[in-house]
């Protein structure tokens, strides 16, 4: 399949993603979400979504139970905006980049500290 193909499908499930997120699920577990990447494999058959998620550990936790359990729904509303012959199967996963990130700041805030 195209690079070019993949990258624009990709690009099209991650805002379709995000506009279903903030018009809001019904799952009342789903907290506040954001979609940061997808990637779609070679044949279009599998679709790694990957969200950062915010709060507790247990609502982030919640957050993505209620994610998976969605897949099947968002997968139908996907395919009926691709027009694709099959629609990816999703799958969700934590993207810890911002986690990450937060906790190198601190630590570099730290060292800042300890050097004053």
């Amino acid at each position: 399949m195209s690079d070019v193909r993949v990258r624009k499908l990709q690009e099209f499930i991650k805002q379709e993603v995000s506009n279903m997120l903030m018009r809001g699920l019904k799952d009342p577990r789903i907290g506040f979400t954001t979609v940061t990447d997808v990637q779609v494999t070679g044949d279009l058959r599998q679709a790694t979504i990957y969200v950062s998620l915010f709060g507790s550990d247990k609502e982030k936790e919640d957050t993505l139970i209620a994610l998976c359990h969605a897949a099947g729904h968002i997968r139908t509303e996907l395919g009926k905006l691709l027009h694709l012959r099959h629609t990816p199967e999703i799958t969700f996963d934590k993207d810890t980049s911002l986690d990450y990130s937060m906790h190198i700041e601190s630590l570099l805030n730290e060292i800042k500290k300890d050097e004053h």
